[in-house]
């Protein structure tokens, strides 16, 4: 009898458990956890000689344009930032070498979380070959070595989920609630200053963010913003005063993401208005102007 394996773009997932997602038990045991996947200390004070904010900054963008590009699980990218800064909170490490870092810890939670990890090599070529996958294997070793095998973290998005169930959400709205909150763990994933939050705060802070930003509360009172912070604090036990802060922060760092984007577009489109003049201009030149002689 022969087996046939049917193979498909399409990434097939089993469908979210009631049971686990309904049961506080579940809930209480994440945000019991969660502090040892926090990294030790803020490693740029106290580690890292070599590395700056700003490079941490640009490593992470990169990571991220590379999950976009390969449409990875949403769970891939903040797993991976958890990796990178529990590495560098424990190992000083060379500019230079922060690349191929980040390219590890995709490796690594493509792996954990993905269904078609992605391959040594196909990081590599996101590197411009600067790397090889020889060395990505080595350091793949190194990585887990320092984390001591202990990759299983929890992110602000294992808390998603359980914290849509306990908020009176319309259903219609869920599916645009639910991304717009990943996009904000994605985009607190990039600053460095939010590295030490625990994932609990994060994810609560981007699901109000999220529904604050939809403006929910027009059709719900429950869902102003303040019931709103006050629901969120009591489900993941977290102090008001800090929930609300890290809100604000939150919607701080989203406002200065969106400048800076705008910024670029404008300074892409100036670029290009001058290079398309230069060439207007050169084709309008008559090429044998050079030998008029006045």
């Amino acid at each position: 009898m022969e087996l046939y394996c049917l193979e498909s773009d399409i990434v097939v997932r089993a469908p979210l458990d009631p049971n686990i997602l309904n049961d506080d038990r579940v809930l209480q045991s994440l945000l019991t956890i969660e502090d040892r996947f926090l990294p030790q200390c803020s490693y740029f004070q106290r580690v890292q000689k070599d590395i700056q904010p700003y490079m941490r900054r640009m490593v992470a963008g990169w990571m991220h344009e590379v999950c976009e590009e390969e449409k990875t699980n949403e769970y891939v990218f903040p797993l991976a930032i958890n990796y990178l800064d529990r590495y560098l909170a424990v190992v000083p490490t060379r500019k230079s070498y922060l690349q191929l870092l980040g390219a590890v810890c995709i490796f690594l939670s493509s792996k954990l979380k993905d269904c078609r990890p992605l391959s040594a090599e196909k990081l590599c070529v996101y590197t411009d070959n600067s790397i090889s996958p020889r060395e990505l294997l080595d350091w793949e070793l190194v990585v887990l070595g320092k984390l001591k095998w202990n990759i299983a973290s929890v992110i602000p998005n294992d808390f998603i989920e359980h914290i849509i169930r306990r908020l009176p959400l319309p259903k219609e709205k869920l599916a645009i609630i639910r991304k717009h909150s990943e996009t904000f763990i994605a985009l607190c994933a990039t600053d460095d200053r939010l590295a030490m939050n625990p994932p609990s705060m994060i994810a609560t802070g981007s699901m109000g963010a999220a529904v604050c930003g939809l403006q929910l509360a027009q059709s719900d009172p429950r869902l102003s913003r303040d019931n709103l912070t006050d629901l969120l604090a009591k489900i993941t036990n977290t102090e008001v005063d800090c929930l609300r802060a890290c809100q604000e922060q939150i919607e701080r760092v989203l406002t200065t993401s969106l400048q800076q984007g705008q910024q670029y577009r404008q300074e892409s489109g100036i670029r290009a208005g001058h290079k398309a003049r230069e060439q207007q201009d050169q084709s309008s030149t008559p090429t044998d102007v050079r030998d008029v002689n006045l």
